[in-house]
């Protein structure tokens, strides 16, 4: 926007001073030609006196010494003719003359126009005077006279125009990009406030009373009351999450003991039933935990980021998940470099591939496989958990990290529906992404990408 805001301006004020520049050079041309005119004019007024009395006294050695002496004066080209057009005095260099000019000239109208003197051109320019008193013509002079006076007074003057314009523009140009900058000021403040409000971080806010335009700065103070109310809305809302969730954890911890307490008193019939209450209860804790993770981590209130070592990290848990695969006859492969270090919060990627790897095992059939791969590309530690499993379909893909989504096909698996949605909450706090891929021939691909310690860091 900037950009195309200073092209405009630039477009108004070079249409401006060439809209200025051009006429007056123009006109400094036009009247530098009509000078020229009347001084080769009078030139010629007073040698076609001389012939006049030439031609009357029958003696043209006077006017043909004034011819010479006036030619070579002047570099002029001259030529008298009598009435017959003959020609009875030539003196310089002389072109053919225009037959309408000689014929003007002897039916007693003077020259009244020239051709207009540039720099470039013409380098001579022809006046016919006619000679002679009253109404009778006696005969003409014709003067052609070089233009170079003329057209060097003219290239000054359009070079003077010519260096005023380009100082006048460049001082616009100067005075535009200021211009452009004050007045776009709040706008790429908005632009910046936006961008990280879009990256997470709610307390970003446009700077109010800086430089620029009225407009726009009420426009930035409105911009901030808005985003304090948006930002108190979602701090209330995660405050209420999180409050709720913790507040009802004690009541969930009383009511599963007391359930466990009633087994010894239930008979047969109500045993199932009984363990099904639990489980329930069970699952209703988990996810008491996870929307208290989600709301730790859209509060902000988590670790800092720092430097960690991701194969430390990840060596242990994998140890364990490896028991777990065992278990349910699902085979867990590693491919660990030796050191790995990206800066994120500590236990970041610990959590997400303890997500991902739950997921796999919980979905992969029995002699399926999951592998966990870590390698640094492209200033991120890559981390990618891989399975063989079902995997999930083009438009689950875009809904899996939804809170609470659970694929249809699936619905009678274990779990909250919110593991994806912190894993990928946990990606953004530690400065990463989280993509989700088919595998192939068929399975699912959790990738994790972290920055790496000290690349791009300040």
């Amino acid at each position: 926007m900037r950009r195309r805001l200073l092209l405009t301006y630039l477009a108004l004020i070079g249409g401006l001073v060439l809209a200025l520049a051009v006429p007056l050079g123009w006109a400094y041309a036009q009247q530098r030609t009509g000078v020229l005119l009347l001084d080769r004019r009078a030139d010629a007024t007073r040698l076609a006196e001389l012939t006049d009395q030439a031609v009357r006294e029958g003696d043209t050695s006077v006017l043909d010494s004034e011819v010479r002496r006036y030619a070579t004066l002047y570099g002029a080209g001259v030529e008298i003719r009598d009435a017959s057009r003959t020609v009875l005095i030539r003196s310089g260099a002389v072109d053919p003359p225009d037959a309408a000019a000689v014929r003007r000239a002897l039916a007693g109208r003077t020259t009244e126009r020239l051709p207009l003197v540039t720099p470039f051109g013409p380098d001579r320019v022809a006046v016919a005077e006619p000679a002679g008193r009253d109404a009778q013509v006696v005969g003409m002079v014709l003067v052609e006279a070089p233009t170079g006076d003329a057209r060097r007074d003219i290239a000054m003057v359009w070079l003077a125009l010519a260096a005023a314009a380009a100082a006048a523009f460049t001082v616009a140009v100067v005075a535009a990009r200021r211009l452009t900058r004050w007045t776009l000021r709040p706008v790429a403040e908005l632009d910046a406030a936006t961008e990280a409000i879009a990256a997470g971080r709610m307390h970003a806010r446009a700077a109010v009373g800086g430089p620029g335009p009225s407009e726009l700065r009420r426009l930035e103070e409105r911009f901030n009351a808005m985003a304090d109310a948006v930002s108190a809305a979602l701090e209330r809302q995660r405050a209420f999450v999180a409050d709720a969730s913790h507040e009802l954890r004690t009541p969930l911890a009383v009511l599963s003991l007391r359930l466990e307490n009633l087994q010894p008193h239930l008979r047969d019939t109500g045993a199932d039933e009984h363990r099904r209450a639990l489980e329930e209860v069970d699952r209703l804790g988990a996810m008491l935990e996870d929307l208290l993770t989600l709301a730790r981590l859209e509060s902000g209130t988590g670790a800092a980021a720092g430097p960690v070592d991701l194969v430390a990290e990840l060596a242990p848990r994998l140890d364990a998940w490896g028991e777990v695969a065992a278990a349910r006859a699902v085979g867990l492969r590693a491919d660990l470099p030796e050191r790995l270090t990206a800066h994120c919060p500590p236990d970041t990627a610990g959590r997400v591939a303890d997500i991902a790897i739950d997921n796999a095992i919980k979905f992969v059939p029995e002699g399926g496989r999951v592998t966990v791969s870590l390698a640094a590309c492209d200033g991120a530690a890559v981390l990618r958990v891989a399975d063989d499993g079902p995997g999930l379909d083009p438009g689950e893909l875009a809904a899996a990290r939804r809170r609470f989504w659970r694929s249809p096909r699936h619905g009678n698996v274990e779990g909250s529906g919110l593991g994806l949605a912190i894993a990928d909450e946990l990606a953004r706090a530690g400065g990463g992404t989280l993509e989700l891929r088919p595998a192939d021939p068929h399975g699912l691909v959790v990738e994790l990408r972290l920055p790496l310690d000290g690349y791009g860091q300040p």
